[in-house]
């Protein structure tokens, strides 16, 4: 399929999908005019990376844990034995952004009561 109906099939924009090429997360065909063509499995592709990306995974890891997931009933699983650990440090990441986040939040909070009516 064109980049048109790849875009109509998952909802993604056409810069979108390109950024993805240029990370690393797809690789369409390229006809020698340039075209990209996109294959079924690309489709499935993509709803990967926008769950990844939702979990709040950067795309240079995505990259490396693309390939060692697989589907099962909808849901994305770990295929590779050391994915695992990635994913745990991931989520650590995550873990220390929002106590940093609440922690900003407190100290906003903080300003903002201490304002005069």
């Amino acid at each position: 399929m064109h980049m048109k109906e790849m875009v109509r099939r998952t909802g993604v924009h056409e810069r979108l999908l390109r950024y993805y090429e240029q990370q690393g997360l797809l690789a369409p065909q390229r006809l020698p005019s340039g075209y990209r063509v996109y294959r079924e499995p690309d489709v499935d592709t993509v709803r990967r990376i926008r769950c990844l990306l939702a979990a709040g995974l950067p795309t240079a890891v995505i990259a490396q844990v693309l390939p060692c997931l697989r589907e099962d009933d909808d849901r994305l699983m770990p295929a590779c034995p050391d994915l695992l650990g990635r994913l745990k440090q991931e989520r650590e990441r995550i873990t220390r952004t929002i106590e940093e986040l609440r922690a900003s939040r407190t100290m906003l909070d903080s300003v903002i009561t201490a304002a005069p009516l």
